[in-house]
């Protein structure tokens, strides 16, 4: 598990810059597909992660020192079913720019409270991704993090110039 997390992360740079230097037809027809399914399926096994241990899910918020513990509790159980609904919308394009909307606010609040954690001193780990992500230090955290929101990013700006809803 400790090498899957820096492939992913390759993969996604690796995505975003041959969608930035390949054909106009190549993209419209495959890079973007790939692309959505590489975003998706990371938000669905986040999420799937995150809703089978809740209670720990709810430790891993309340260690960001932001919120009351009953509201913890409720998003712990609530946030992880939205990202995996999410990012089957990514997958299957069925509400499509809602999900995406929804996944990048997600993103950019998550990496804000990151920064926010890490600035107030707090030593977290967020539990993202279960386990897999538990010895990752701060630098490995926000990396992928701002890839995936750079993913997202791309997405999205696809999003204005396409007629997909």
């Amino acid at each position: 598990m400790r090498i899957f997390w820096p492939v992913l992360a390759a993969i996604l740079v690796a995505t975003a810059v041959i969608a930035l230097i390949v054909s106009e037809k190549f993209r419209a027809r495959y890079l973007w597909r790939i692309l959505d399914l590489i975003v998706g399926g990371i938000f669905i096994y986040a999420g799937v992660i995150k809703a089978l241990e809740p209670v720990q899910f709810a430790n891993d918020i309340d260690n960001y020192k932001t919120l009351p513990w009953f509201i913890s509790v409720r998003l712990a159980f609530y946030l992880p079913w939205l990202e995996i609904v999410c990012g089957l919308a990514l997958i299957f394009g069925f509400l499509y720019r809602g999900g995406l909307s929804i996944l990048t606010a997600l993103i950019l609040i998550f990496v804000g409270a990151t920064i926010a954690a890490k600035a107030r001193g707090l030593d977290i780990t967020c539990g993202c991704f279960g386990h897999a992500s538990k010895n990752w230090n701060f630098t490995s955290h926000l990396l992928l993090d701002l890839l995936i929101l750079a993913a997202a990013l791309v997405l999205f700006s696809r999003v204005g110039r396409t007629k997909k809803s």
